[in-house]
């Protein structure tokens, strides 16, 4: 997801700013909760790399759980003016949402961006109702 730039970034974390806004009513036993995807690119990472983040990034951070999508992006290389096509995955976390939360897919985002050499993380965030 190298060509999303920070301004998906800030896009996203900008939704989780609005905690004022109208609590999401739910059907028992549902509960207002945070669905919340980034998107991440994989250049040459291993299964053993991915592994390795996953346990020392993500899962301390979202230790109640979470799902990963093996898929393909594409996205605009504006340098080259070519679509770029990469294997990638989607990592989706369904939490409460809090300060901790936008803090901790922050801090999962530069880790990636920085240990796998991506310029950007794709990060979507949606209000939901859920039960688990």
């Amino acid at each position: 997801m190298k060509a999303a730039g920070c301004s998906l970034l800030a896009v996203s974390l900008a939704a989780f700013a609005g905690d004022a806004r109208a609590q999401t009513s739910c059907p028992e036993p549902q509960k207002p909760m945070r669905d919340i995807e980034l998107m991440l690119g994989r250049p040459d990472a291993s299964n053993a790399r991915w592994r390795r983040f996953l346990a020392h990034e993500v899962t301390p951070r979202f230790p109640d759980g979470l799902t990963v999508y093996e898929t393909t992006g594409q996205w605009r290389d504006a340098q080259r003016r070519t679509i770029r096509r990469e294997r990638s995955r989607v990592l989706r976390i369904i939490v409460a949402s809090d300060e901790a939360v936008r803090q901790k897919v922050t801090a999962v985002a530069e880790a990636y961006k920085k240990q796998f050499r991506q310029t950007s993380v794709g990060i979507i965030t949606r209000d939901v109702c859920a039960s688990f």
